[in-house]
């Protein structure tokens, strides 16, 4: 179970605080159990200041505390503090990264059979979309949802999203694309074979919670092959 700790504290040395952690951070390279930490001060009290740690288990984190580097650079830490520091653990017990959820929904959405669902709580109204087989970028809902029934009047597919990664306003995802052709596809005849293909797409969010931008990198080309359209090139 994911382990966070905060660590509540006053002091108007902040920016000593800082290089003590920048030192830590070089100090334990390869050894600290620490995967994010996050520092905030209080935007009606300055001085009051606030870190918070994550880690896998707490147990990684008893490891972590444990490393000579964290224990001396915690005293001189206190040091700088006006009281002690107050510690605060938690089991991490709900996780959710809400836009690489909304991405996950994305990819969901546009694979339903039936009618495409309306895309407006996904897609901005401005939405961009570069795709590397496409002479022009869409731009707009309604080109991308063009684009998209394009695909869904050819093929039955679901998507399977392999992994996942934020970042700031952005949500990268690796995805497996499984197809059975239903109908034309950029010229070429059904054929009605089952087809795959890999990619990744990176999405910005507009910080409402819908998709402003969308980068999409895939195997066209071995998409094609499967198709049989480099049948004829190869013989």
């Amino acid at each position: 179970m994911t382990f966070v700790q905060l660590i509540d504290c006053r002091t108007s040395r902040l920016d000593e605080m800082n290089r003590l952690i920048d030192q830590w951070v070089e100090q334990t390279r390869g050894k600290r159990t620490a995967t994010h930490a996050v520092i905030g001060t209080d935007r009606s009290d300055a001085a009051h200041v606030v870190e918070i740690v994550e880690f896998p288990s707490y147990d990684e984190a008893m490891r972590n505390s444990k490393l000579p580097e964290t224990d001396r650079i915690f005293r001189e830490m206190a040091a700088l503090c006006e009281g002690t520091p107050i510690f605060t653990d938690l089991d991490v017990v709900r996780d959710e990264p809400l836009e690489a959820a909304a991405a996950r929904r994305f990819f969901e959405t546009i694979a339903v059979r039936g009618p495409l669902p309306p895309l407006n709580g996904l897609l901005a109204e401005n939405y961009h979309h570069h795709d590397p087989g496409e002479e022009q970028d869409a731009l707009g809902l309604d080109n991308m949802r063009r684009e998209i029934e394009m695909w869904r009047g050819a093929f039955d597919f679901t998507f399977s999203v392999e992994d996942q990664l934020t970042q700031g306003d952005r949500v990268c995802t690796r995805w497996t694309w499984n197809g059975v052709q239903r109908g034309e596809f950029l010229g070429l005849p059904n054929t009605g074979r089952e087809v795959s293909m890999t990619g990744t797409t990176v999405f910005r969010f507009d910080g409402t919670g819908r998709i402003r931008e969308g980068w999409w990198q895939y195997d066209r080309l071995g998409l094609m092959e499967q198709l049989g359209a480099l049948d004829a090139l190869e013989n």
